[in-house]
């Protein structure tokens, strides 16, 4: 395994531009009558970073008409004032530290309010803290299952979110670059992805987006396929999906690499998917809806013979979360705007020769899209 100390990061958090977190908690306000409620509890941790700056593992916040109450435990006093301030919210966002029950302490907030309509996010709560909301905490509040209210103000990134995606994407971009020819070298599908994740913390990346994918010959043939002791070898294509993750905001990329010489067939694989992939990008930046660019993908599939091989949908939202709305999908009914980041990812999928996928990050602007993922899709290791 090759080693990757002394390599200069590409891109430290603080010299990225500032995102505008501030007006997010107000805009949110906005939304509280339309989603049926007069205030909302966010305990999806993501919806709280988005809100407040937060990033600890144990945070809740109530957004009402005029207070915003976060509440979290001594581990992070000092980690959450200092966020939260970074965020701009220092007198807008009051900060409460608790031994043990944070709900107990919003619900005391709220506690002397009659006829209050409370939000609860219904995909975030499970059924014993709905039940303790209703049972114990606020019994004389209508409780108000809600479901997207943070997630819709997430959807079009600010151009400071949109930087650290593109920043994310720079790293993955660099790393694959320096560790790619490294398939030809015999190692196993488990060590390439370990070469590939190393490389991408080196370059800055404070995390993986998610488990990198490493697929071989016919495990390429399993879309979600797990890293494993396979040795790579001549003839075989290389599925490598896999991302990096930067000031919370993730990337992600997904090339196919031919070993050595493949057959026609495989080779077939490689250029109509190819052709697949840059068919949706085209659309995407024709101002086609998601629906619209998953079919572009799907027609040229369908036109191969393959289109029962293509087995997943064409592309999400990357943000905060490593799959997030908008869906690219045939069932979706998504219109894409400017500031939506999106991927564009079909694949076709044949146990008896492997699998290909080719995937880009991309930000719908004004005029079209912007690729953020740049490394060379193709297929040859050199």
């Amino acid at each position: 395994m090759a080693v990757t100390e002394n390599i200069t990061p590409l891109h430290a958090p603080d010299a990225l531009p500032p995102m505008n977190t501030s007006g997010r908690v107000d805009r949110l306000r906005d939304l509280l009558d339309g989603a049926g409620c007069d205030a909302l509890v966010v305990t999806n941790l993501t919806n709280v970073r988005y809100l407040v700056g937060f990033s600890g593992s144990a945070g809740q916040l109530l957004v009402t008409a005029d207070r915003a109450v976060f509440v979290t435990d001594g581990r992070y006093r000092e980690q959450s004032a200092d966020e939260i301030a970074a965020a701009g919210l220092a007198d807008a966002v009051e900060i409460e530290i608790v031994g043990s029950e944070p709900d107990a302490a919003l619900a005391a907030v709220v506690s002397g309010s009659t006829g209050l309509r409370l939000g609860l996010e219904a995909d975030a709560v499970t059924w014993t803290a709905q039940r303790r909301w209703a049972n114990d905490l606020v019994s004389a509040a209508e409780l108000v299952p809600t479901s997207g209210v943070v997630e819709a103000l997430r959807l079009v990134k600010d151009p400071g979110e949109a930087a650290r995606i593109r920043s994310a994407c720079a790293v993955a971009d660099a790393a694959f670059a320096m560790v790619r020819s490294r398939l030809a070298d015999g190692v196993t599908e488990a060590e390439f992805a370990l070469d590939l994740d190393m490389t991408m913390r080196s370059l800055g990346a404070s995390d993986v987006s998610f488990e990198t994918i490493v697929a071989a010959g016919s495990n390429g043939a399993r879309p979600h396929h797990h890293p494993s002791d396979h040795r790579i070898v001549e003839g075989e294509m290389v599925v490598v999906d896999f991302g990096a993750l930067v000031d919370g905001y993730h990337s992600d990329m997904t090339r196919t690499v031919a070993v050595g010489e493949i057959s026609p067939e495989r080779r077939r694989m490689l250029d109509v998917v190819l052709e697949s992939q840059a068919a949706g990008v085209v659309a995407l930046g024709n101002g086609e809806d998601a629906r619209g660019v998953d079919a572009a993908c799907r027609a040229v599939i369908d036109d191969a013979g393959w289109g029962d091989a293509f087995v997943h949908s064409t592309g999400h939202g990357v943000g905060l979360d490593i799959h997030e709305e908008p869906r690219v999908s045939a069932r979706s009914v998504d219109r894409l705007v400017p500031g939506h980041v999106v991927t564009v990812e079909p694949g076709v999928y044949l146990p008896d020769l492997g699998g290909v996928r080719i995937e880009d990050t991309l930000l719908v602007t004004e005029g079209g899209c912007d690729r953020l993922t740049l490394a060379p899709k193709d297929p040859a290791l050199v």
